[in-house]
Protein backbone atom coordinates (compact mmCIF):
# COMPACT_ATOMS: atom_id res chain seq x y z
CA UNK A 1 0.00 0.00 0.00
CA UNK A 2 1.36 3.21 -1.00
CA UNK A 3 1.16 5.63 1.87
CA UNK A 4 2.10 8.56 0.20
CA UNK A 5 -1.14 8.80 -1.70
CA UNK A 6 -3.09 12.07 -0.98
CA UNK A 7 -5.61 10.50 2.25
CA UNK A 8 -7.53 13.62 2.63
CA UNK A 9 -10.39 13.87 0.18
CA UNK A 10 -11.80 17.33 0.64
CA UNK A 11 -10.15 20.63 -0.86
CA UNK A 12 -11.71 23.91 0.86
CA UNK A 13 -12.39 25.55 -2.20
CA UNK A 14 -11.38 28.90 -0.50
CA UNK A 15 -8.23 31.42 -0.76
CA UNK A 16 -5.75 30.03 1.79
CA UNK A 17 -4.65 32.61 4.13
CA UNK A 18 -1.02 32.04 4.86
CA UNK A 19 -0.66 35.16 7.40
CA UNK A 20 -3.09 33.57 9.69
CA UNK A 21 -1.42 30.35 12.06
CA UNK A 22 -3.63 27.93 13.11
CA UNK A 23 -2.44 25.54 15.28
CA UNK A 24 -2.68 21.00 15.01
CA UNK A 25 -2.66 21.54 18.96
CA UNK A 26 -5.80 24.02 19.13
CA UNK A 27 -7.86 21.97 16.98
CA UNK A 28 -7.82 19.50 19.39
CA UNK A 29 -8.90 21.19 22.21
CA UNK A 30 -11.67 19.59 23.92
CA UNK A 31 -12.91 20.84 27.30
CA UNK A 32 -15.66 18.88 28.88
CA UNK A 33 -16.48 21.46 31.70
CA UNK A 34 -16.94 24.00 29.15
CA UNK A 35 -21.02 23.96 28.83
CA UNK A 36 -21.81 25.65 25.57
CA UNK A 37 -24.47 25.04 23.22
CA UNK A 38 -24.13 21.49 21.98
CA UNK A 39 -21.48 20.57 24.43
CA UNK A 40 -21.11 17.90 26.82
CA UNK A 41 -22.86 18.11 30.11
CA UNK A 42 -23.22 16.45 33.53
CA UNK A 43 -26.18 16.09 35.82
CA UNK A 44 -26.24 14.48 39.21
CA UNK A 45 -23.06 12.72 38.39
CA UNK A 46 -24.95 11.01 35.53
CA UNK A 47 -23.28 11.45 32.06
CA UNK A 48 -25.69 12.73 29.78
CA UNK A 49 -24.33 12.49 25.94
CA UNK A 50 -25.05 16.10 23.43
CA UNK A 51 -27.82 17.08 21.66
CA UNK A 52 -26.22 19.47 19.59
CA UNK A 53 -22.97 19.71 17.77
CA UNK A 54 -20.66 23.04 18.71
CA UNK A 55 -21.74 25.19 15.84
CA UNK A 56 -23.87 24.64 13.12
CA UNK A 57 -23.82 23.38 9.63
CA UNK A 58 -21.23 25.24 7.56
CA UNK A 59 -23.10 27.06 4.70
CA UNK A 60 -22.79 26.02 0.90
CA UNK A 61 -24.43 28.62 -0.54
CA UNK A 62 -21.74 30.36 -1.94
CA UNK A 63 -20.10 26.91 -4.05
CA UNK A 64 -20.45 25.24 -6.79
CA UNK A 65 -20.81 21.54 -7.06
CA UNK A 66 -21.27 21.38 -10.60
CA UNK A 67 -18.15 23.32 -11.33
CA UNK A 68 -16.11 20.52 -10.22
CA UNK A 69 -18.61 17.52 -11.13
CA UNK A 70 -19.22 18.76 -14.57
CA UNK A 71 -15.61 16.89 -16.14
CA UNK A 72 -16.56 13.69 -13.94
CA UNK A 73 -19.66 12.31 -15.77
CA UNK A 74 -19.31 8.39 -15.62
CA UNK A 75 -16.21 8.43 -13.45
CA UNK A 76 -15.71 7.15 -9.74
CA UNK A 77 -15.73 9.80 -7.50
CA UNK A 78 -13.04 8.73 -4.26
CA UNK A 79 -10.09 10.63 -6.33
CA UNK A 80 -12.31 13.61 -7.15
CA UNK A 81 -11.56 16.15 -4.53
CA UNK A 82 -14.71 18.22 -3.48
CA UNK A 83 -14.70 21.35 -1.33
CA UNK A 84 -15.11 20.61 1.97
CA UNK A 85 -18.34 22.46 2.66
CA UNK A 86 -19.85 19.33 1.17
CA UNK A 87 -18.54 17.16 4.03
CA UNK A 88 -20.38 16.27 7.05
CA UNK A 89 -17.66 16.35 10.35
CA UNK A 90 -17.67 12.81 10.43
CA UNK A 91 -15.39 10.47 8.98
CA UNK A 92 -16.81 7.04 6.70
CA UNK A 93 -15.93 5.12 9.76
CA UNK A 94 -18.32 6.98 12.25
CA UNK A 95 -20.58 6.78 9.36
CA UNK A 96 -20.86 2.90 9.17
CA UNK A 97 -20.72 3.31 13.45
CA UNK A 98 -24.67 4.41 12.92
CA UNK A 99 -25.42 0.95 12.21
CA UNK A 100 -25.70 0.73 15.64
CA UNK A 101 -28.13 2.99 15.98
CA UNK A 102 -31.10 0.25 16.50
CA UNK A 103 -28.88 -2.33 18.51
CA UNK A 104 -32.46 -2.97 20.50
CA UNK A 105 -33.61 -5.28 17.68
CA UNK A 106 -30.51 -7.29 17.63
CA UNK A 107 -31.53 -7.90 21.48
CA UNK A 108 -34.92 -8.70 20.60
CA UNK A 109 -33.86 -11.45 17.99
CA UNK A 110 -31.68 -12.67 20.34
CA UNK A 111 -34.75 -13.44 23.01
CA UNK A 112 -37.32 -15.33 20.39
CA UNK A 113 -37.46 -19.05 20.27
CA UNK A 114 -38.61 -19.07 16.39
CA UNK A 115 -36.26 -18.97 13.75
CA UNK A 116 -38.96 -16.82 11.60
CA UNK A 117 -39.40 -14.57 14.25
CA UNK A 118 -35.72 -13.76 14.73
CA UNK A 119 -35.21 -13.58 10.61
CA UNK A 120 -37.76 -10.91 10.46
CA UNK A 121 -36.51 -9.03 13.28
CA UNK A 122 -33.09 -9.15 11.71
CA UNK A 123 -35.03 -8.15 8.24
CA UNK A 124 -36.01 -5.14 10.57
CA UNK A 125 -32.50 -4.28 11.48
CA UNK A 126 -30.95 -4.46 7.69
CA UNK A 127 -33.63 -1.73 6.89
CA UNK A 128 -32.76 0.16 9.91
CA UNK A 129 -29.35 0.40 8.97
CA UNK A 130 -29.90 2.52 5.91
CA UNK A 131 -32.66 4.76 7.68
CA UNK A 132 -29.87 7.58 9.15
CA UNK A 133 -29.14 7.92 5.20
CA UNK A 134 -32.37 9.81 4.73
CA UNK A 135 -31.73 13.63 3.88
CA UNK A 136 -28.11 12.86 4.91
CA UNK A 137 -26.69 14.57 1.55
CA UNK A 138 -23.32 15.79 2.89
CA UNK A 139 -20.29 13.60 2.27
CA UNK A 140 -18.17 11.78 5.13
CA UNK A 141 -14.93 12.42 5.35
CA UNK A 142 -12.52 9.42 3.72
CA UNK A 143 -10.59 7.84 6.50
CA UNK A 144 -6.88 7.95 6.48
CA UNK A 145 -4.65 4.72 5.98
CA UNK A 146 -4.78 3.18 9.18
CA UNK A 147 -7.26 5.49 11.03
CA UNK A 148 -9.62 3.90 13.77
CA UNK A 149 -12.89 4.36 15.23
CA UNK A 150 -14.08 2.70 18.34
CA UNK A 151 -17.50 3.51 19.79
CA UNK A 152 -18.44 1.98 23.58
CA UNK A 153 -21.86 2.18 24.56
CA UNK A 154 -22.24 -0.02 28.20
CA UNK A 155 -25.00 1.56 28.55
CA UNK A 156 -26.62 -0.45 25.76
CA UNK A 157 -24.22 -3.77 26.16
CA UNK A 158 -22.07 -3.53 23.46
CA UNK A 159 -18.49 -1.82 21.50
CA UNK A 160 -17.45 -1.32 18.41
CA UNK A 161 -14.13 -1.10 16.67
CA UNK A 162 -13.80 0.04 12.98
CA UNK A 163 -10.34 0.61 10.91
CA UNK A 164 -9.39 2.09 7.46
CA UNK A 165 -7.81 -1.21 6.29
CA UNK A 166 -6.98 -0.01 2.25
CA UNK A 167 -7.01 2.97 1.12
CA UNK A 168 -6.88 2.67 -2.81
CA UNK A 169 -9.55 1.01 -3.17
CA UNK A 170 -11.18 2.58 0.03
CA UNK A 171 -11.89 -0.24 2.69
CA UNK A 172 -13.31 -0.04 6.05
CA UNK A 173 -13.44 -3.18 8.17
CA UNK A 174 -15.87 -3.12 11.54
CA UNK A 175 -16.23 -5.64 14.47
CA UNK A 176 -19.15 -5.10 16.79
CA UNK A 177 -19.73 -7.14 19.72
CA UNK A 178 -22.36 -7.73 23.01
CA UNK A 179 -20.40 -7.35 26.34
CA UNK A 180 -22.18 -10.05 27.38
CA UNK A 181 -21.35 -12.56 24.27
CA UNK A 182 -24.67 -12.47 22.93
CA UNK A 183 -23.98 -11.17 19.63
CA UNK A 184 -21.42 -10.10 16.71
CA UNK A 185 -22.00 -7.70 13.93
CA UNK A 186 -19.65 -7.64 11.59
CA UNK A 187 -18.02 -6.37 8.03
CA UNK A 188 -16.12 -4.78 5.49
CA UNK A 189 -17.79 -1.73 3.24
CA UNK A 190 -15.92 -0.90 0.04
CA UNK A 191 -18.09 2.20 -1.50
CA UNK A 192 -18.15 2.85 -4.91
CA UNK A 193 -19.56 6.48 -6.24
CA UNK A 194 -19.99 7.69 -9.92
CA UNK A 195 -21.61 10.71 -10.71
CA UNK A 196 -24.30 10.31 -13.52
CA UNK A 197 -25.16 13.90 -14.55
CA UNK A 198 -28.12 14.90 -12.33
CA UNK A 199 -27.06 12.18 -9.71
CA UNK A 200 -24.91 10.42 -7.42
CA UNK A 201 -24.96 6.67 -6.92
CA UNK A 202 -23.26 5.02 -4.41
CA UNK A 203 -22.65 1.24 -4.51
CA UNK A 204 -22.09 -0.27 -0.44
CA UNK A 205 -19.97 -3.19 -1.44
CA UNK A 206 -19.61 -5.53 1.02
CA UNK A 207 -21.20 -8.12 3.08
CA UNK A 208 -22.99 -7.06 6.41
CA UNK A 209 -22.51 -10.66 8.76
CA UNK A 210 -24.61 -10.89 11.98
CA UNK A 211 -24.24 -13.45 14.33
CA UNK A 212 -27.04 -14.68 17.43
CA UNK A 213 -24.40 -16.58 19.06
CA UNK A 214 -27.07 -17.64 21.84
CA UNK A 215 -28.97 -19.72 18.95
CA UNK A 216 -25.70 -20.81 17.19
CA UNK A 217 -27.00 -18.45 13.88
CA UNK A 218 -25.52 -16.46 11.35
CA UNK A 219 -27.02 -13.96 9.04
CA UNK A 220 -25.43 -12.11 5.87
CA UNK A 221 -26.62 -9.71 3.54
CA UNK A 222 -25.58 -6.57 1.59
CA UNK A 223 -27.18 -3.41 1.59
CA UNK A 224 -28.57 -1.22 -0.98
CA UNK A 225 -27.82 0.55 -3.43
CA UNK A 226 -28.11 4.53 -2.70
CA UNK A 227 -28.72 7.74 -5.09
CA UNK A 228 -28.33 11.50 -4.52
CA UNK A 229 -31.03 12.99 -7.13
CA UNK A 230 -30.58 16.86 -8.01
CA UNK A 231 -26.55 17.16 -8.09
CA UNK A 232 -26.83 20.38 -9.96
CA UNK A 233 -30.22 21.91 -9.49
CA UNK A 234 -33.20 21.43 -7.41
CA UNK A 235 -33.42 20.25 -3.78
CA UNK A 236 -31.19 17.17 -2.66
CA UNK A 237 -32.79 13.78 -2.30
CA UNK A 238 -32.10 10.44 -1.69
CA UNK A 239 -33.55 7.00 -2.77
CA UNK A 240 -32.36 2.92 -1.68
CA UNK A 241 -32.93 0.54 -4.29
CA UNK A 242 -32.18 -2.53 -5.34
CA UNK A 243 -32.35 -6.55 -4.03
CA UNK A 244 -31.19 -7.51 -0.25
CA UNK A 245 -31.06 -10.77 0.46
CA UNK A 246 -30.98 -11.99 3.66
CA UNK A 247 -29.51 -15.87 4.52
CA UNK A 248 -29.49 -17.42 7.40
CA UNK A 249 -26.68 -19.67 7.02
CA UNK A 250 -27.86 -22.33 9.86
CA UNK A 251 -31.58 -22.49 8.97
CA UNK A 252 -31.71 -22.20 5.02
CA UNK A 253 -34.48 -19.26 5.66
CA UNK A 254 -34.50 -16.80 3.63
CA UNK A 255 -35.21 -12.87 3.40
CA UNK A 256 -35.49 -10.97 0.09
CA UNK A 257 -36.34 -7.37 0.52
CA UNK A 258 -37.37 -4.71 -2.83
CA UNK A 259 -35.87 -1.52 -1.84
CA UNK A 260 -38.20 0.25 -4.67
CA UNK A 261 -37.18 2.61 -6.81
CA UNK A 262 -39.30 5.55 -6.94
CA UNK A 263 -40.78 5.22 -10.50
CA UNK A 264 -42.27 7.97 -12.88
CA UNK A 265 -44.25 9.82 -10.29
CA UNK A 266 -42.53 8.90 -6.67
CA UNK A 267 -45.22 6.10 -6.21
CA UNK A 268 -42.95 3.91 -4.79
CA UNK A 269 -40.85 6.47 -3.06
CA UNK A 270 -38.81 4.46 0.09
CA UNK A 271 -41.16 1.48 -0.31
CA UNK A 272 -39.74 -1.62 1.12
CA UNK A 273 -41.72 -4.88 0.41
CA UNK A 274 -40.50 -8.71 0.48
CA UNK A 275 -40.92 -11.84 2.06
CA UNK A 276 -39.46 -14.50 4.53
CA UNK A 277 -38.94 -18.02 3.08
CA UNK A 278 -38.22 -21.46 4.75
CA UNK A 279 -35.32 -23.86 3.75
CA UNK A 280 -38.06 -25.17 1.95
CA UNK A 281 -39.30 -22.31 -0.25
CA UNK A 282 -42.34 -21.88 0.97
CA UNK A 283 -43.16 -17.88 1.83
CA UNK A 284 -43.58 -18.11 6.14
CA UNK A 285 -44.13 -14.09 6.36
CA UNK A 286 -44.56 -10.82 4.49
CA UNK A 287 -42.55 -7.88 5.24
CA UNK A 288 -43.33 -4.16 4.03
CA UNK A 289 -43.54 -0.53 5.23
CA UNK A 290 -40.53 2.24 4.09
CA UNK A 291 -37.21 2.61 5.40
CA UNK A 292 -37.95 5.98 6.48
CA UNK A 293 -40.49 5.44 8.09
CA UNK A 294 -40.95 1.97 9.39
CA UNK A 295 -41.17 -1.48 8.73
CA UNK A 296 -44.19 -4.41 9.65
CA UNK A 297 -44.80 -7.92 9.06
CA UNK A 298 -47.88 -9.82 8.26
CA UNK A 299 -48.95 -13.44 7.22
CA UNK A 300 -48.82 -14.19 3.75
CA UNK A 301 -52.49 -14.93 3.52
CA UNK A 302 -53.99 -11.96 5.12
CA UNK A 303 -51.03 -9.77 2.58
CA UNK A 304 -52.70 -11.50 -0.62
CA UNK A 305 -56.48 -10.99 0.41
CA UNK A 306 -55.79 -7.49 1.45
CA UNK A 307 -54.37 -6.68 -2.00
CA UNK A 308 -56.95 -8.91 -4.22
CA UNK A 309 -59.46 -6.81 -2.50
CA UNK A 310 -57.71 -3.90 -2.94
CA UNK A 311 -57.84 -2.49 0.50
CA UNK A 312 -54.56 -0.48 -0.42
CA UNK A 313 -56.08 1.67 -3.56
CA UNK A 314 -54.87 5.02 -2.03
CA UNK A 315 -54.82 7.73 -3.93
CA UNK A 316 -51.52 8.61 -4.47
CA UNK A 317 -49.99 12.22 -4.93
CA UNK A 318 -48.62 12.63 -8.83
CA UNK A 319 -45.66 14.25 -9.20
CA UNK A 320 -44.43 14.72 -12.71
CA UNK A 321 -41.29 17.62 -11.95
CA UNK A 322 -38.84 15.46 -10.54
CA UNK A 323 -37.40 17.90 -8.73
CA UNK A 324 -40.08 17.60 -6.23
CA UNK A 325 -39.81 14.03 -5.92
CA UNK A 326 -38.57 14.70 -2.00
CA UNK A 327 -41.76 16.25 -1.15
CA UNK A 328 -44.10 12.96 -1.38
CA UNK A 329 -44.11 11.85 1.92
CA UNK A 330 -47.34 9.29 2.13
CA UNK A 331 -47.40 7.50 5.07
CA UNK A 332 -47.44 3.16 5.30
CA UNK A 333 -51.40 2.20 4.96
CA UNK A 334 -51.09 -0.72 8.00
CA UNK A 335 -52.75 -4.18 7.08
CA UNK A 336 -54.83 -5.26 9.45
CA UNK A 337 -53.14 -7.58 11.78
CA UNK A 338 -49.76 -6.32 10.73
CA UNK A 339 -46.92 -6.21 13.35
CA UNK A 340 -44.85 -3.23 13.62
CA UNK A 341 -41.18 -4.29 13.78
CA UNK A 342 -39.67 -1.09 13.81
CA UNK A 343 -40.00 2.94 13.38
CA UNK A 344 -37.09 5.31 12.65
CA UNK A 345 -36.60 7.43 15.88
CA UNK A 346 -37.39 11.01 15.26
CA UNK A 347 -35.07 13.23 14.23
CA UNK A 348 -34.29 16.39 16.69
CA UNK A 349 -36.02 19.34 16.10
CA UNK A 350 -32.93 21.40 14.95
CA UNK A 351 -31.96 18.65 13.06
CA UNK A 352 -31.54 20.75 9.47
CA UNK A 353 -29.36 23.04 11.05
CA UNK A 354 -26.62 20.39 12.33
CA UNK A 355 -26.14 18.64 8.63
CA UNK A 356 -29.29 16.25 8.74
CA UNK A 357 -28.05 14.63 11.87
CA UNK A 358 -30.04 12.04 14.11
CA UNK A 359 -29.76 11.88 18.03
CA UNK A 360 -27.51 9.06 17.50
CA UNK A 361 -24.96 10.65 15.03
CA UNK A 362 -24.60 13.94 16.98
CA UNK A 363 -22.73 11.96 19.89
CA UNK A 364 -20.59 9.86 17.43
CA UNK A 365 -17.08 13.05 17.64
CA UNK A 366 -18.23 13.64 21.06
CA UNK A 367 -14.59 13.36 23.59
CA UNK A 368 -16.25 12.37 26.80
CA UNK A 369 -14.46 13.45 30.06
CA UNK A 370 -11.16 11.78 30.25
CA UNK A 371 -11.51 9.79 26.80
CA UNK A 372 -8.18 11.36 25.08
CA UNK A 373 -6.39 9.23 27.26
CA UNK A 374 -7.76 5.81 26.52
CA UNK A 375 -8.09 6.69 23.03
CA UNK A 376 -5.95 5.08 20.34
CA UNK A 377 -3.91 7.58 18.66
CA UNK A 378 -5.46 7.03 15.16
CA UNK A 379 -9.12 7.42 16.15
CA UNK A 380 -10.44 9.61 14.13
CA UNK A 381 -12.10 12.37 16.93
CA UNK A 382 -8.68 13.53 17.47
CA UNK A 383 -8.94 14.23 13.34
CA UNK A 384 -8.27 17.93 13.27
CA UNK A 385 -10.35 18.95 9.97
CA UNK A 386 -13.15 17.12 11.06
CA UNK A 387 -13.17 18.95 14.86
CA UNK A 388 -12.49 22.24 12.99
CA UNK A 389 -15.67 21.44 10.96
CA UNK A 390 -17.69 20.72 14.09
CA UNK A 391 -16.85 23.47 15.74
CA UNK A 392 -17.51 25.51 12.68
CA UNK A 393 -13.89 26.95 12.39
CA UNK A 394 -13.51 28.27 8.78
CA UNK A 395 -10.60 30.30 9.54
CA UNK A 396 -9.07 26.33 9.91
CA UNK A 397 -10.64 25.58 7.08
CA UNK A 398 -9.12 28.33 4.99
CA UNK A 399 -5.61 27.32 5.77
CA UNK A 400 -5.76 23.42 5.45
CA UNK A 401 -4.51 22.70 2.53
CA UNK A 402 -1.62 24.63 3.09
CA UNK A 403 -1.43 22.81 6.66
CA UNK A 404 -1.96 19.28 5.28
CA UNK A 405 1.15 19.58 3.07
CA UNK A 406 3.69 20.94 5.46
CA UNK A 407 2.26 18.82 8.46
CA UNK A 408 0.72 15.56 7.34
CA UNK A 409 1.76 14.77 3.70
CA UNK A 410 5.23 15.12 4.90
CA UNK A 411 4.73 12.57 7.65
CA UNK A 412 2.92 10.22 5.46
CA UNK A 413 6.25 10.88 2.87
CA UNK A 414 8.50 10.35 6.07
CA UNK A 415 6.77 7.18 7.35
CA UNK A 416 6.96 5.65 3.91
CA UNK A 417 10.36 6.20 3.38
CA UNK A 418 11.32 4.61 6.95
CA UNK A 419 9.53 1.61 5.84
CA UNK A 420 11.40 1.05 2.35
CA UNK A 421 14.65 1.65 4.41
CA UNK A 422 13.17 -1.58 6.41
CA UNK A 423 11.65 -3.14 3.88
CA UNK A 424 8.82 -3.16 5.60
CA UNK A 425 5.38 -3.33 3.94
CA UNK A 426 1.81 -1.50 5.24
CA UNK A 427 0.09 -3.67 7.31
CA UNK A 428 -3.22 -3.01 9.51
CA UNK A 429 -3.35 -3.22 12.98
CA UNK A 430 -6.92 -4.69 13.93
CA UNK A 431 -8.00 -6.55 10.96
CA UNK A 432 -6.30 -9.06 8.50
CA UNK A 433 -7.29 -9.96 4.63
CA UNK A 434 -9.24 -13.31 5.02
CA UNK A 435 -11.86 -15.46 4.16
CA UNK A 436 -15.71 -15.36 5.60
CA UNK A 437 -16.47 -18.79 6.44
CA UNK A 438 -20.09 -18.33 5.88
CA UNK A 439 -19.98 -16.89 2.60
CA UNK A 440 -16.50 -17.98 2.01
CA UNK A 441 -15.80 -14.60 0.10
CA UNK A 442 -12.74 -12.61 0.75
CA UNK A 443 -13.60 -10.28 3.73
CA UNK A 444 -11.92 -8.22 6.66
CA UNK A 445 -11.89 -10.22 10.09
CA UNK A 446 -11.01 -9.12 13.26
CA UNK A 447 -7.77 -9.83 14.98
CA UNK A 448 -8.75 -8.86 18.57
CA UNK A 449 -6.59 -7.01 21.20
CA UNK A 450 -7.78 -3.61 20.73
CA UNK A 451 -9.90 -2.99 23.75
CA UNK A 452 -6.68 -4.39 25.68
CA UNK A 453 -5.57 -0.13 25.48
CA UNK A 454 -2.29 -1.52 24.24
CA UNK A 455 -1.38 1.30 21.47
CA UNK A 456 2.49 1.34 21.63
CA UNK A 457 3.17 0.33 18.22
CA UNK A 458 0.04 2.44 16.35
CA UNK A 459 1.52 5.61 14.72
CA UNK A 460 0.45 9.57 15.29
CA UNK A 461 -1.11 9.24 11.94
CA UNK A 462 -2.20 13.12 12.65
Amino acid sequence: MNSEEEFYDAETGLESDDSCEVSFKDALVFDSKQLTDGSAAQENGVWERRKALPAEMISRNNFSVWSILKKCIGMELSKIAMPVVFNEPLSFLQRISEYMEHTQLIYKACGLSDSIERMQVVAAFAVSAVASQWERTGKPFNPLLGETYELVREDEGYRLISEQVSHHPPISAFHAQSLKQEFEFHGSVYPKLKFWGKSVEAEPKGTMTLELLKHKETYTWTNPMCCVHNIILGKLWIEQYGTVEIINHSTGDKCVLNFKPCGMFGKELHKVEGHIQDKNKKKRQVIYGKWTECIYGVDPKVYDTYRKTGGDSKKLKEVSDEDDMAEVQETVTVIPGSALLWRITPRPAHSAQMYNFTSFALTLNELEPGMERLLAPTDCRLRPDIRAMENGDIVFLQTFRHIKKERLEEKQRAARRERSQDEEEWSTRWFQLGTNPHTGAEDWLYTGGYFDRNYTDCPNIY
